[in-house]
This record gives structure tokens, C-alpha cells and sequence, in this order.
């Protein structure tokens, strides 16, 4: 009678409650990300059967990576309740820098790599001082800096597209593979959201942003630095933006002056479809990662449709409207 009393008896029982508690902890907002990329590879098997080989999985994999890197530094600024739309200048300057660095010579073809990064970071820097001590809002900030950075980009190659080549160090990462046959670029983007995660859950910096994206009076006034989190999210999304210019310049074997302009709505789109809250302090880094191969997926099953770019648009648009809709509305202002 006590053993009844005090739980279930049989182990079917257990197993179900046990299958009960994991679903608790299953956010449904990635539950429904991986869902609809079986979706997506079913869809898109109707049309070939390679999508569903190996090297058509990895191939989308190696091209998510660059997505990955970018939507890893605006899901870091999203977390605070901003938003960062220098993301396509910032992406540009790395990509640019790196490969002009690349022509110095030896010691350019070392420090290729550290100079994209350390641009993107300045230009971070730039964005979180103006939202942090001038307190701006961000949305005008990095529009603001996304426009600074173009011009110098245009004064710095006088109107043309870019002459220079990425270096070696920069063509091995985006484009080799050294195991197992993984893409380099896959393993990097896995280190960096490793990395992340680290940082997000694990740290003081990391439950601060979260704090200061629920409230950042009530984080204040708690003792936390915000200002200070705040600049070095913002300067960490620009090296983050950055070096994913840096990996599409190596892809490509040369930079371009708008080679940033298709990352900026996906990268929102990926991050916002993975869960995390619009306005702040709820996200999950898992989330962002399916959000990205979802974003991916959906990319290379409309080119196969032959949808137009402006359609894309369109549609990412639609994405965030929706989840905003979803998410944006979980919470009340006296929340």
C-alpha cells in the first residue's frame, strides 16, 4: 500500500513520467525549428533525392556556418532588448580589411585574419558606447554606423570593387577540411557556439545580458556593470560579424563591397526562429543554431524554386512578424 501511495508501481509508469519530464524541459520554439527542417529536407527531396545524400547535408552545413558566426554576435545583442543593423557593413569591413591586410606582404598574410576581426570590434565598440553611456537607441546607432562604415569602405577602394585576395590561413578555414572530411568552417562555427553557450550560461557576463534583457533598471540597481556588458556584447557581435566576413571573403577567395547585405534579415530571422524573445533576456543558443539551418535550407530550397531575391526578403519579413507575434507577446510590460 505504501509503495503505491508513494509512486508508480511498474516501470511503464516510470518510463512515462520520466518521457513527461523531458518533454517539460523541450523548448517548443526549437522542437518546432528541428521540426521543420525534416520538413524543409522532405519538401526539398520531392524535387531531388540529393538533398537528403551526405554531401549535399554537409554542403548546407559548411554554408550555415557563415550565417552561424553572424546570427551568433546579433543573438548576443537581441538577448540585452536591442538590435544591431550594422551587421551587412560590419560583415563587409571584415571581409574587406582582412583581404587589403592579406597584400602587406608575409606579416599582412599573418595578421589578415586579426585585422578583419579587430575592425569589427571597433566598430562594436562604436555601437555599444552610443547604446550604453550616450544612450541611444540602438536601432539608430548601428544605422548610423553601418552608413560610417560604408563610406569608408567606398573611400578606401575610391568607388571599385575590391582588387585584393584573401590569404591562405583564410582560404584553408572557409573552404578545407582536415576532419574526417567535416568543412573547416563548420568546425570553427561549432567552436565559436561552444564558445557561446559557454559564455551565456556558465559566466557572470552571460546572466547579465540576460538580466538586462528582462530589466535593465532591476540588473543596475542589483550592482551589475551594465554598461559595461552592454559594450562588450556589442564589441563582441562586431568581431563576430566581422569574422564572418573574413570567412566569406575566404570562401569566396576576394571580398565585395555588399558581400554583407544577405546576412542581415536571416541572421535576425534565424535568431528570432530559434525562440529567442524579440525583446530580450529569453534565448537559447540551440535555438539559434536550428533557426539558422532552418534559414539555410529554406534559402537553397527557394533558389531551386527560383524565387527571387526580393521574394526572400518577403518572406524572412513574414518570419519575424510571426515569431514576434508569437514571443513578443508572451510578456507584459508589468511582467
Amino acid at each position: 500500500m505504501g509503495e503505491a501511495a508513494s509512486g508508480p508501481a511498474t516501470p511503464a509508469a516510470r518510463r512515462l513520467l520520466g518521457f513527461r519530464a523531458v518533454l517539460r524541459h523541450i523548448d517548443p520554439a526549437i522542437a518546432a525549428a528541428f521540426g521543420c527542417i525534416v520538413l524543409l529536407l522532405l519538401l526539398g527531396s520531392l524535387y531531388s533525392s540529393s538533398f537528403l545524400s551526405p554531401e549535399y547535408l554537409l554542403q548546407q552545413l559548411k554554408v550555415a556556418s557563415f550565417l552561424g558566426v553572424i546570427a551568433t554576435g546579433a543573438m548576443i545583442v537581441i538577448l540585452l532588448g536591442q538590435i544591431d543593423l550594422s551587421v551587412p557593413w560590419v560583415v563587409a569591413v571584415g571581409g574587406m580589411m582582412s583581404t587589403a591586410a592579406a597584400g602587406w606582404g608575409p606579416a599582412g598574410q599573418a595578421l589578415a585574419i586579426p585585422v578583419g576581426v579587430a575592425c569589427g570590434v571597433a566598430l562594436g565598440l562604436v555601437n555599444g558606447a552610443g547604446v550604453a553611456y550616450l544612450r541611444l537607441p540602438s536601432m539608430i546607432v548601428t544605422l548610423a554606423v553601418n552608413a560610417v562604415a560604408q563610406g569608408l569602405m567606398v573611400v578606401h577602394t575610391g568607388g571599385f570593387s575590391p582588387q585584393d585576395a584573401s590569404s591562405s590561413a583564410m582560404r584553408f578555414i572557409a573552404t578545407g577540411d582536415t576532419v574526417f572530411g567535416i568543412p573547416n568552417a563548420l568546425l570553427v562555427w561549432a567552436a565559436i557556439g561552444a564558445g557561446a553557450v559557454f559564455l551565456l550560461t556558465r559566466t557572470t557576463f552571460g546572466r547579465v545580458v540576460y538580466a538586462i534583457g528582462n530589466r535593465e533598471r532591476a540588473a543596475y540597481l542589483s550592482g551589475a556593470r551594465t554598461q559595461r556588458v552592454v559594450l562588450a556584447a556589442f564589441a563582441l557581435a562586431g568581431g563576430l560579424s566581422a569574422f564572418g566576413g573574413v570567412l566569406l571573403a575566404g570562401y569566396a577567395s576576394k571580398a565585395a563591397q555588399a558581400m554583407g547585405d544577405p546576412y542581415l534579415l536571416p541572421a535576425i530571422a534565424a535568431v528570432v526562429l530559434g525562440g529567442t524573445s524579440i525583446l530580450g533576456g529569453r534565448g537559447n543558443y540551440f535555438g539559434t543554431v536550428a533557426g539558422v539551418i532552418l534559414i539555410t535550407l529554406l534559402q537553397s530550397i527557394l533558389s531551386v524554386m527560383q524565387i527571387e531575391e526580393y521574394g526572400r526578403h518577403v518572406i524572412y519579413g513574414i518570419v519575424i512578424i510571426v515569431m514576434l507575434l508569437i514571443y513578443g507577446r508572451s510578456r507584459r510590460p508589468w511582467e
